[in-house]
């Protein structure tokens, strides 16, 4: 399985690796989780909330190569620690579109984490075969998500139910789209 670190100005974007999905299954603040990769989660990125690792889970079980898509953590480069962590929804889908998931632990928001987030994850996603759209779902309540979308140039595609989240705007832009902006 390639495993590589996708790093941006101030993050590291590491794979949550098969091994790690199985220590999570088990005890989500097991301490052996990270202790080999260098870094810490002193802030309890999916401890108390487990995120997408419910849905994850099984997916990385049946495909364990599909893992650098599915969650990563980022960690802060310079202190060595977590401070959230993002993924794609699964693999690209028929059309080639593939959805983005992200969370920034609530200590460390508003110092542009989930905006390098993002852009590490997308720069990385957009050279991997059959990548064609990049799609964003937020929460209409969420104005920080929404900001932050609204600001990358993405379009308003529409509105979707999400069973656990309710209403969600959905928001696309091409790869191709994607790398005229980025400059890539």
């Amino acid at each position: 399985m390639i495993d590589p670190v996708i790093r941006t100005d101030r993050l590291e974007l590491h794979v949550v690796r098969p091994g790690d999905y199985e220590l999570l299954a088990v005890d989500r603040s097991d301490p052996r989780l990270w202790i080999d990769r260098g870094f810490t989660n002193p802030h309890g990125y999916l401890v108390d909330d487990p995120g997408p690792l419910p849905y994850r889970l099984p997916q990385v079980r049946m495909d364990p190569s599909s893992a650098p898509y599915l969650m990563r953590v980022a960690v802060l480069r310079d202190e060595r620690v977590i401070v959230g962590g993002a993924g794609f929804h699964s693999l690209p889908d028929d059309e080639g579109t593939i959805e983005i998931g992200f969370e920034v632990r609530p200590e460390f928001r508003r110092n542009g984490y989930g905006t390098e987030i993002l852009h590490g994850m997308w720069g990385w996603v957009i050279d991997q075969p059959g990548v064609r759209t990049l799609r964003y779902s937020v929460g209409i309540g969420n104005t920080a998500s929404q900001r932050i979308v609204r600001s990358l140039g993405f379009t308003h595609v529409g509105v979707q139910e999400d069973e656990e989240d309710g209403p969600e705007d959905v928001f696309e832009m091409s790869v191709d789209e994607y790398r005229a902006r980025a400059g890539r």
